[in-house]
C-alpha cells in the first residue's frame, strides 16, 4: 500500500473517531496505531487519560499529545545511548508544535477553547456550548495534516 495513501486514511480515521465520540488524544493515536503495529484497543487505552488537556486540566491539547506519541513511535529511540534518534524525535516534536502553534496560536486546551476547563463548572459550560464538537475537529485535522507531512518526509 502507498504510504501516502495510508497517511491520508489515518487523517480521515482520526476525524471519524472524534465524530464517533472518542477523545482528541484517542482519535489521533488510534488512527495512526496500525502503522506501528499497535492495536487500536491498546492505543485507545494509552491515550484515554490525555483528553481535555490531560484529564480535563486544560493543559496540552490531547491531539498534540497523541501526535507527539506518534512521532515517538516513528522516530523514538529504544537504546538508552541512541542520541541521534532522540535528537530526531525532539526535532520532529518541536517542528510539530511550531506548526500547530502557527495555525492555532497555542497548544494549550483551555486557550484553544477560550475557557478554563480545569474548573468543573467551566467544563460543563464548554460541553453545553458544544465547544468540543465545534472546535476540536479543527485541532484533529491540523494535527493529522502536520503528522502526515512529518511522517512523509521520513
Amino acid at each position: 500500500m502507498d504510504p501516502l495513501l495510508s497517511l491520508m486514511e489515518s487523517k480521515e480515521q482520526a476525524e471519524n473517531f472524534l465524530n464517533g465520540g472518542y477523545l482528541c488524544s484517542q482519535s489521533i493515536l488510534m488512527a495512526y496505531a496500525p502503522q506501528f503495529n499497535l492495536e487500536r484497543d491498546l492505543a485507545s487505552r494509552l491515550a484515554a487519560s490525555f483528553g481535555a488537556g490531560l484529564a480535563r486540566r486544560g493543559e496540552t491539547c490531547g491531539a498534540v499529545i497523541a501526535a507527539c506519541m506518534v512521532l515517538g513511535m516513528n522516530f523514538g529511540h529504544t537504546a538508552a545511548d541512541d542520541q541521534d534518534s532522540k535528537k530526531r524525535t525532539y526535532q520532529a516534536v518541536h517542528g510539530f508544535i511550531s506548526q500547530f502553534e502557527d495555525c492555532h496560536g497555542t497548544i494549550k486546551c483551555s486557550q484553544l477553547l477560550d475557557i478554563d476547563i480545569s474548573i468543573p463548572a467551566n467544563f460543563e459550560t464548554a460541553r453545553e456550548q458544544q465547544l468540543f464538537s465545534t472546535r476540536c475537529p479543527a485541532y484533529i485535522t491540523t494535527s493529522a495534516e502536520i503528522l502526515n507531512l512529518l511522517l512523509a518526509e521520513h
